[in-house]
Formats: C-alpha cells, structure tokens, sequence
C-alpha cells in the first residue's frame, strides 16, 4: 500500500514538473481577424497572428473588434543542429576569404600607384 501510494505523489510530481516547463505568455489586443484556426490580435503597431484549435478555451465567443488577453505557450516543434566546428570552419573561411581580397585591394592599389608614377616620368 506504500509503495502504491509513494508511486501516486511520484508520478503526480513528475506530470506537474513536465506542465511546468513551458513558460505562460499573454498578448492583449484588440482583435483584427478572426478564423476557425487563427486569432489576429493588434498589439502596437504589430499584428500577433495565433493560432487556434478546437481545445482553444473561449475561443467560440470571440469577433472582430473585441479587446482580448490571450494566454499562449512556446514550444519548439523541430530543431535543426549544425555542429560547432562547421560553424567555426565557415567562420575561418570568412576570415581568409576576407584576407584575401584585402591582399587583392593592396596588390591592385600598389599597381595603381606605379602607373601614376610611370605616367609621370612620360610628361
């Protein structure tokens, strides 16, 4: 009976832990559109598009015009990883590529310099 019990206050603790770790948003607004799977709430000068489900709680009631507080989640729903040494590869070959056409600016600038001096030793 104790360990039934002790695997109950577990398994409630870990569901609230898991519920917790989306952060609770809110965006308030007056509504500019409103569609069976987006709500379009003005905040400034910005438009907050949000999307919209059949679970969504008092979503049924909303119109056009109506000034609302919406409560929302972030939640990734894919990652895309590129690893760190190609991030710090491309990050060297940014660096030589812009060492060289530095070097080509030099050699074409020297270039430049000797035909003003050639130009001059002809007049």
């Amino acid at each position: 009976m104790k360990r039934l019990l002790s695997l109950l206050i577990a398994v409630a603790f870990v569901a609230s832990a898991s519920l917790a770790l989306a952060k609770d948003y809110q965006v308030t607004g007056p509504v500019v559109d409103v569609k069976d799977d987006q709500i379009v709430v003005k905040k400034g000068n910005e438009n907050w598009e949000l999307a919209r489900d059949k679970d969504t709680k008092g979503a049924a009631e909303i119109k056009k015009g109506d000034r609302v507080t919406i409560k929302y989640k972030m939640i990734a729903t894919s990652v895309e990883s590129k690893s760190a040494a190609k991030a710090e590869k491309s990050k060297g070959d940014a660096k030589a590529g812009a060492m060289k056409d530095e070097k080509k600016a030099d050699a074409k600038a020297g270039a430049m310099k000797e035909e003003k001096k050639a130009d001059a030793k002809t007049k």
